[in-house]
């Protein structure tokens, strides 16, 4: 078997509440942005991967979702 096509892949989950109040930056990270890394089987999960988690930075639990690396 190749290299590279193995069924569990990580991604990076980063906050879309802190990304809605302008926090967020697209070019650089940003120190008030909260991100979790776990891993997803690509083969069950293809689309990206959204999970209601905890945000220190906003201090309540909201939807982090998959971004690009």
């Amino acid at each position: 078997m190749a290299k590279g096509k193995e069924a569990r892949i990580r991604v990076i989950l980063e906050c879309r509440s802190c990304a809605r109040n302008g926090v967020n930056n697209k070019k650089k990270k940003s120190p008030g942005i909260f991100r979790y890394i776990t891993q997803k089987n690509r083969h069950n999960t293809s689309s990206q991967l959204e999970l209601r988690k905890f945000c220190p930075h906003c201090f309540k639990h909201t939807i982090y979702r998959e971004i690009t690396k």
